[in-house]
C-alpha cells in the first residue's frame, strides 16, 4: 500500500496545524506519523524522572528528557481492564459492568464491526494504519479470549496480535510467570509474590515480548503504510519477579519505606481494602496485612525491593524497544507514548495493591514525545486523564475523532506544558467516585443507601494522611457539583443531586435512600 495523505483532516486539523511550532514529520509526502504506544502494568509514578532517586529507571528517565512528562495524569478506574477500556475507547465508565476486568473480553468480540464504541486502534486501522499489538494492551495478555484459544478479544482492532507465551502455555500463565515455566495458576497459588531468578532478560515474558517488539519495528520500518504498534509489558504487575541482576541494583536496607504507612485518620474503614490481590492470590507470605493492619518494616522492604527490581527490569525492556525504534530509522516520524494503567500501593495506607480511591492508586505516569516538539524534557502539572489520549492521537495524526469521546486533546499542553488542564479528574469504582482537583481529592461512595465521604487537602497533606471532611463540610458542599459533572452513572444521579441539595453538616456517613 502506498504511503499517502489518506487521513481525514477534520477541517484542516492536521498534526502540523495543531502544532504549528512543531515541524512534525515529513512522511513521504503525507502527514501520517507512526505511533508507538508502550503500556506498563501497575507502574507507580515512582521513577527517577518523577523525582524518585531510589528507583533505577535510566531508560525511562532518558525518554523523559525527549518528551513531555505529565505529573498529574489520572486513570478512570484503578483496575487493569477498566482502565484499559477507557484508554482504548476514550470513554468514562458508565455502568458497573464496565468496571469489570472482563468487560471487553465478554462484549467486544460479540459486536459487529462498526459498533460504538470502537477502540482507537480500530479507528486508526480503518483510517489506513497497520496495527500491531504485543503483550498486554487490553486486559487479555495475548488478546485471545480465555477458553477457546482462538477468538480475539478485539477482533477488528489488530492486523497482528503477538505474545511470547510458549514456555508458559497461554497468555494468562505468561502474565503470572515464574522463571521455571510455572505460573501462579499452575502452582495453585502456593507461591510467593516475588522471585529473584538468576536468568537473562528473556527468562521472563517481558524480555521475550521486548524482542518481538524490536523485531517488528525493524520489519514495519520498511513499509510505506504508517503503523501503530502497542507494546504492553506485564511488569511490575504481581508477581514481582525479575532477573537477579535487577535485584542487585538495590541494597535492601537503603530502600525507603512508605511515607504514609498508616490508615488515613478519620477515614471510614470501607474505603480501605484487604489487599486480596496480594495476600490471597499469593499464599506464601512472611506476614499478612491490609485494611488498617501494617506489616513489619523488614517484610515491607522485601516487597518494595522486589517491586523496584521489577520496575528496573521493565525499564530495560522499554529501553530495548526505544533503541530498536531509533535503529529502524523511524524515530523522527513516530509519536511515542509511555502510559501506566494505574498506580499501586506499596504499603501506603496499609494497602498492598491498587483498587483504592487514593492518590497512589489513581495517579500513574504518562509521557508523550512528538517529533519536532518545541519543549522536550519538560513537565506539565496540569490535571489530565487517560481518556485524553485517544483524541490527542487523532489530532496529531489528522484523523477526525468519533463524536462520543469524553476526553479532550492534550495538544495544547504538548505545545505549551505550563498551560492549564482540567478542573478535575475522575476515577471510578462500583458505587464510588474519587475526584482530584488541583488542591483536593474528594471521595464519594454510595452503597446500600449510605453515603461515605472523604476529603484530602493536597496543599497541606500530599500523602492523604487525614480525612478533613468532618471539619470542612463547606468545602465538600462546594466540590460536590463538580463531582456530579464527572458522574456518568456510577452513582445514581438523582441520589447525588439530593446530596448536593441537602443541608447536612456531617459528611462522614450520611444516610440516604435512592
Amino acid at each position: 500500500m502506498r504511503r499517502r495523505d489518506f487521513l481525514r483532516t477534520a477541517g484542516g486539523l492536521t498534526a502540523a496545524s495543531l502544532l504549528p511550532s512543531l515541524p512534525l514529520v515529513s512522511c513521504g509526502g503525507g502527514s501520517s506519523p507512526n505511533i508507538l504506544l508502550i503500556c506498563v502494568d501497575d507502574l507507580r509514578p515512582e521513577l527517577g524522572c518523577y523525582g524518585a532517586a531510589s528507583v533505577k529507571s535510566p531508560n525511562l528517565d532518558g525518554f523523559a528528557e525527549t518528551a513531555v512528562r505529565f505529573t498529574h495524569h489520572y486513570i478512570q478506574a484503578p483496575t487493569c481492564g477498566p482502565s484499559r477500556y477507557s484508554l482504548l475507547t476514550g470513554l468514562r465508565p458508565r455502568t458497573v459492568s464496565e468496571l469489570n476486568n472482563e468487560f471487553m473480553e465478554r462484549t467486544f468480540h460479540t459486536r459487529p464491526e462498526g459498533a460504538v464504541p470502537e477502540t482507537f486502534v480500530h479507528h486508526f486501522r480503518r483510517n489506513g494504519y497497520y496495527t500491531v499489538g504485543i503483550g498486554k494492551v487490553s486486559h487479555m495478555p495475548d488478546g485471545i479470549i480465555r477458553g477457546d484459544g482462538r477468538t480475539r478479544e478485539l477482533p477488528y482492532s489488530w492486523d497482528e496480535m503477538l505474545c511470547e507465551k510458549e514456555k508458559w502455555g497461554d497468555g494468562f500463565d505468561a502474565f503470572f510467570a515464574y522463571a521455571d515455566g510455572s505460573s501462579r495458576a499452575s502452582m495453585n497459588h502456593q507461591v510467593e509474590p516475588l522471585e529473584c531468578a538468576d536468568v537473562d532478560d528473556e527468562g521472563y515474558p517481558d524480555g521475550r515480548n521486548a524482542a518481538l517488539a524490536a523485531a517488528k519495528l525493524k520489519e514495519l520500518a520498511g513499509r510505506e503504510q504508517p503503523f501503530l504498534l502497542s507494546a504492553g509489558f506485564f511488569k511490575p504487575h504481581l508477581p514481582f519477579n525479575s532477573p537477579k541482576k535487577y535485584w542487585d541494583l538495590y541494597k535492601r536496607d537503603e530502600i525507603p519505606l512508605s511515607p504514609n504507612p498508616e490508615a488515613p485518620r478519620q477515614t471510614p474503614p470501607g474505603l480501605l481494602h484487604n489487599s486480596d490481590e496480594f495476600f490471597n492470590n499469593y499464599r506464601i507470605h512472611d506476614e499478612r496485612g491490609g485494611a488498617g493492619i501494617r506489616i513489619g518494616d523488614a517484610y515491607a522492604r522485601k516487597i518494595r525491593h522486589a517491586y523496584f527490581a521489577a520496575v528496573s527490569y521493565v525499564d530495560a525492556q522499554i529501553g530495548r524497544v526505544l533503541t530498536a525504534l531509533k535503529e529502524s530509522g523511524r524515530e523522527n516520524d513516530t509519536i511515542v507514548i509511555v502510559w501506566g494503567d494505574h498506580g499501586w500501593h506499596l504499603g501506603d495506607h496499609t494497602l498492598w495493591g491498587k483498587h483504592s480511591p487514593f492518590e497512589r492508586s489513581a495517579n500513574s505516569p504518562l509521557m508523550i514525545r512528538v517529533p519536532g516538539m518545541r519543549h522536550p524534557g519538560t513537565a506539565s502539572d496540569a490535571i489530565i486523564e487517560t481518556i485524553d489520549i485517544y483524541p490527542t492521537l487523532c489530532g496529531l495524526c489528522g484523523i477526525a475523532p468519533p463524536p462520543e469521546l469524553d476526553g479532550k486533546p492534550l495538544t495544547p499542553l504538548i505545545r505549551r506544558p505550563e498551560g492549564p488542564g482540567k478542573q478535575a479528574a475522575y476515577t471510578c469504582q462500583p458505587g464510588r467516585i474519587s475526584m482530584r482537583t488541583g488542591r483536593y481529592r474528594l471521595v464519594v461512595q454510595y452503597r446500600g443507601g449510605t453515603w461515605t465521604i472523604a476529603l484530602f487537602d493536597h496543599a497541606a497533606d500530599p500523602y492523604e494522611t487525614v480525612n478533613i471532611a468532618p471539619e470542612h463540610p463547606d468545602i465538600v458542599q462546594k466540590l460536590l457539583p463538580l463531582l456530579r459533572k464527572g458522574n456518568t452513572g456510577i452513582i445514581p444521579d438523582a441520589a447525588l443531586k439530593r446530596l448536593i441539595e441537602s443541608s447536612d453538616s456531617a459528611f462522614t456517613i450520611v444516610p440516604r435512600t435512592s
